[in-house]
């Protein structure tokens, strides 16, 4: 059967993640993928979870402390900053990624990620991703400024060596108002 967006997203990860290693939220949101992420790295694993907005960081300490989490580290910083927060020990080992582009639902939907901060963001995660290590990107583009973003990441990713890295687009093609759709970046 086929997967929707966010099952296929985690089931991507899922192969990917594993016990022990630090993976990236960059766009925490409403604390979903956190809780994903924290889950899928254990106890001995660290998740680093970061977003612009105050309300999506308080959302997702409630969602951690409900589930009893202590393995994130809840940053209220731009994803581009990343590399302020990633542990130098931490350079070509972490483990994953996962980016949710758009807005944070039920909040204000001018606060959107924008194209230069997210490929920032995304050239310092592949540069310390681990061999085999993946990111995937959500593409929510039905927004005001979205199709900008779509556009810029698809030529940045277009232009990835495919020596270095694998990458897939997924999406529903018959669905209306912009469904969003996957791209996932394997590093070889």
């Amino acid at each position: 059967m086929l997967k929707g967006i966010l099952n296929y997203a985690h089931y991507l990860l899922e192969e990917s993640v594993h016990e022990g290693e630090t993976v990236i939220d960059a766009t925490c949101g409403n604390g979903n993928d956190t809780l994903f992420l924290s889950e899928l790295v254990g106890e001995n694993g660290h998740v680093l979870a970061f977003d612009i907005q105050e309300q999506a960081i308080a959302v997702t300490r409630n969602v951690l402390i409900k589930h009893g989490k202590s393995n994130v580290s809840l940053i209220h910083d731009s994803h581009a900053n990343l590399s302020d927060y990633l542990p130098k020990d931490k350079k070509k080992t972490v483990g994953g990624a996962i980016f949710n582009l758009g807005y944070l639902p039920k909040s204000n939907k001018e606060v959107v990620t924008k194209p230069e901060s997210t490929i920032t963001a995304l050239t310092i995660i592949l540069d310390a991703l681990k061999q085999n290590g993946l990111i995937v990107l959500v593409v929510y583009h039905g927004h005001e400024g979205g199709q900008e973003e779509k556009e810029a990441i698809l030529k940045h990713v277009l232009k990835l060596n495919q020596k270095d890295y694998s990458v897939l687009r997924y999406g529903f093609i018959n669905q209306k108002n912009n469904p969003p759709f996957i791209i996932a970046i394997q590093k070889k």
